[in-house]
């Protein structure tokens, strides 16, 4: 068996509990992606995070849910940021770039008073959504009457790929109860994408939408507290439907019905650049020990790569 430390963050937030917790693993390089996704389900966190060595970026991170590997994840991102960063292990960097299967990402670090960070996420994405209605508010446990729609219920994706879901009041997320097993089968177009509802009624009077975000049952989880990607995709969202500007600051409350509030500043420049603003907060780490697995030739390559050594 091989031990790691498992490090604990909250992102979104500065309260340890709130927000949304991620797992970071420091000592990635050492691990195949069968030992990473072994330690996502043993963690038991929406995703856990690796950064690894890069050679096209500064680092390189890779995100697991329990169930698969995902191309991006904000909150994770934030973490682990937050991690090395807090750690000392990116030095006085305030600029660098992050390597993801979303593409390669400019991050930009401000410490003035809080660390706070900011992604770049990748370009946004729109495609149609050509199912039922009644069927995906059944799936939310709530009416179809409760989906707004004076404005379109459209997959997105700055990174991941989500249903963004108007709903016309703040009381129907209390009512929420996601049946997620019923989301492949009503997201025919996209049957491995998440469900995010989101309105324009807010919490806290300084926050411009308010959101829910259930998973796709292929990551093992049901839903996540605060959402890094998906509320970038959001702001895109606002940008191209809602109110057309050069540019938007927008903040995004999220987790107050699970009791983890936490919240998103996204800047949206022309539509197309979507800058996603966060913090973080340490919470905890522990130790969980995983199977020895051979690595695959190609993992075997990396490994070396990674460590400098020749064969």
């Amino acid at each position: 068996m091989r031990e790691v430390t498992v490090y604990h963050y909250d992102a979104f937030s500065r309260i340890p509990n709130k927000g949304n917790p991620a797992g970071v693993v420091l000592d990635g390089e050492m691990l195949t992606a069968e030992q990473m996704l072994e330690a996502a389900r043993k963690v038991g966190f929406n995703e856990t995070a690796f950064p690894l060595p890069s050679d096209a970026a500064d680092l390189r991170i890779r995100y697991f849910t329990q169930g698969h590997e995902i191309n991006l994840c904000g909150h994770a991102t934030m973490a682990t940021l937050y991690a090395l960063k807090t750690r000392s292990m990116l030095g006085d960097k305030r600029n660098l770039t992050i390597e993801t299967k979303a593409g390669i990402l400019p991050i930009r670090f401000d410490a003035t008073n809080e660390l706070y960070i900011t992604m770049r996420q990748a370009a946004p994405q729109f495609q149609a959504f050509k199912g039922s209605l009644e069927e995906l508010a059944l799936s939310m446990g709530i009416g179809e009457r409760d989906i707004e729609t004076e404005w379109p219920t459209i997959y997105g994706s700055t990174g991941t790929w989500t249903l963004l879901v108007p709903i016309k009041t703040l009381s129907a997320f209390k009512r929420m109860k996601p049946d997620n097993k019923q989301f492949p089968f009503i997201l025919k177009e996209m049957p491995n994408a998440s469900v995010h509802p989101f309105c324009f009624e807010t919490h806290d009077s300084r926050a411009d939408m308010h959101a829910r975000h259930f998973s796709s049952p292929f990551s093992g989880t049901v839903e996540d507290p605060v959402t890094g990607t998906a509320s970038g995709v959001m702001g895109a969202y606002y940008a191209k439907y809602i109110k057309p500007e050069p540019e938007l600051n927008l903040l995004i409350e999220q987790g107050q019905e699970l009791g983890k509030d936490g919240s998103v500043s996204v800047t949206v420049v022309n539509g197309e650049q979507i800058d996603m603003t966060g913090t973080a907060v340490y919470v905890n780490e522990f130790k969980i020990k995983l199977a020895e697995v051979p690595l695959l030739k190609n993992e075997q390559s990396e490994r070396n790569d990674a460590l400098g050594l020749v064969v």
